[in-house]
């Protein structure tokens, strides 16, 4: 009897290592909003954190520097324009200054936070949008043309603003018979997908105002649904079944009619908050009111949604938020970033691939996007679409000190090819090569003797020619190696391709 060996998935995400930071580098003393509506209730970008707090009379939030750590004053500083509770916060994508607010008096607000922070409550807004007549809790700011907010509220209508103008230049008011649970534009920004309280997921064309797909009954469940748009056109959505279990399931936007896969987890109330991120495809599900955060890795290959690991703690989680790749620290191989909402507490959880070299990693950051827009507000109005800008964070990345690099002085750093480039800066969004072969020609433009500045003489003569010696070390070192990189790229070509035969049943 023979038995055929059973190949486990390659994937750079297989052993994603999460953990909470230590308890003096979180945020004590926040009131987190009770309210009931099912949202995230905080929202991160990489100055700020933004967290939606209790306060009697009307509708506050807090915004601090996202370095913040220790208790916060109960004089700290708030937003407080609005006159009843806020359901949700977003920051820009195009500016890390930015933040609209929605809110149970059916009113949407979008301030200026000033750099640093707040030294005084704020309470006027530079803009006050009013369309909906009852209270608004989707905001959602499109990927990629500046100035262009989409709000839902609980009247079931969609509202698409020209925050630049204040002009309200969409209305779709016949597409939803029931409360919209959730909103997400594609990658371009031409479409967008909703659940609504009728269990439907639709894919809409907000400027036509026309429901392009519709699948009854995505979920069985009673309970809310979330669903979002990956990068590869995919839509992935969150729900229960009819037995109360709680389902993630995957559709092909091009053809509703069966779910791609559906998978179902456990049995619990709380609504599953799914945060995705589209350099590596990973999707992070925040159950509200859980002690877990599961993260699962999409791809093309059955069974198309596989499960990585999760997150566990003792406490429950009231929210969470999510920050964007531009923050994370590259140094320390940190994927994602979640701050975690207690009763009174935000905590920061890390996400992190471990790696031994000191390497810029190519493979874990992919070009990402960033603060510039594709199109102007008037631009996509018109009818053009783009996806975002991106930008590469290798310009970001500072490699941690070492013995050898200490004993050079004013080594010049080197600029990144990318990130000083006009086509990144115009878009570029080539990626990056993760071969071994361009990380050994990094290490060898990195030991180019013009790269190093000896230090200067001190009347010693024996001292440039210990760095002569220590010199001719390095560059002897770094070409072996070189050589041992170029020798395990053909390995793993050699591994890749019998891997390939296997699969494909040659073997």
């Amino acid at each position: 009897m023979s038995f055929r060996r059973g190949v486990v998935r390659q994937s750079k995400f297989r052993h994603v290592f999460a953990q909470a930071w230590k308890s003096e580098h979180c945020i004590d003393d926040v009131r987190v909003s009770r309210v009931t509506w099912d949202g995230p209730l905080c929202a991160v970008n990489p100055k700020f954190i933004a967290v939606i707090i209790e306060a009697g009379g009307g509708g506050t939030f807090l915004v601090l520097p996202i370095n913040k750590s220790g208790r916060v004053d109960q004089s700290c500083p708030t937003v407080c324009g609005h006159a009843a509770p806020v359901l949700d916060i977003q920051w820009c994508p195009h500016d890390d200054n930015i933040i609209a607010s929605a809110s149970e008096d059916c009113t949407v607000k979008v301030w200026q936070i000033p750099d640093g922070g707040l030294t005084v409550p704020m309470t006027d807004a530079i803009l006050t949008l009013e369309g909906h007549s009852k209270r608004v809790g989707i905001l959602a700011w499109h990927p990629s043309a500046y100035n262009i907010l989409l709000t839902a509220g609980c009247d079931n209508i969609i509202c698409v603003w020209n925050v630049g103008t204040g002009e309200l230049v969409y209305q779709l008011t016949e597409s939803h018979p029931d409360l919209i649970y959730s909103v997400s534009w594609n990658k371009d920004g031409s479409a967008v997908c909703t659940v609504c309280k009728d269990k439907a997921l639709r894919i809409i064309d907000p400027r036509r105002g026309t429901v392009l797909k519709v699948r009854e009954k995505v979920h069985e469940g009673t309970r809310p649904m979330r669903a979002i748009f990956l990068a590869d056109g995919k839509i992935l959505t969150t729900g229960f079944s009819r037995m109360s279990e709680r389902q993630l399931a995957l559709w092909d936007a091009k053809d509703l009619s069966e779910p791609v896969v559906v998978q179902e987890m456990d049995t619990s109330n709380g609504v599953l908050l799914p945060f995705y991120d589209p350099d590596t495809n990973m999707v992070y599900l925040c159950g509200k009111g859980d002690c877990t955060i599961r993260y699962f890795e999409v791809t093309d290959e059955p069974p198309y949604v596989h499960f990585l690991s999760l997150y566990s703690s003792k406490e429950p989680q009231r929210g969470a938020g999510f920050l964007c790749k531009r923050g994370v620290e590259v140094n320390k191989c940190e994927i994602a970033r979640f701050y975690k909402l207690h009763e009174r507490k935000v905590e920061p959880i890390s996400m992190t691939v471990p790696r031994k070299s000191d390497l810029f990693q190519v493979d874990l950051y992919p070009d990402t996007a960033g603060l510039e827009p594709a199109l102007l507000a008037d631009e996509w109005i018109a009818g053009q679409d783009a996806p975002p800008l991106l930008v590469s964070l290798s310009g970001g990345y500072t490699a941690p000190p070492s013995k050898q690099r200490d004993t050079l002085r004013g080594k010049p750093k080197r600029d990144s090819q990318d990130s000083g480039s006009p086509l990144t800066s115009a878009g570029n969004t080539a990626a990056h090569t993760s071969t071994p072969t361009s990380a050994a020609r990094e290490m060898d433009e990195e030991a180019a003797p013009q790269q190093v500045t000896p230090k200067e003489t001190d009347g010693n003569a024996d001292r440039p020619r210990r760095e002569d010696e220590m010199l001719t070390e390095l560059l002897a070192e770094m070409k072996a190696l070189r050589a041992v990189v170029l020798a395990q790229n053909q390995r793993i070509e050699l591994l890749e391709r019998q891997l390939a035969r296997i699969e494909d049943g040659d073997v």
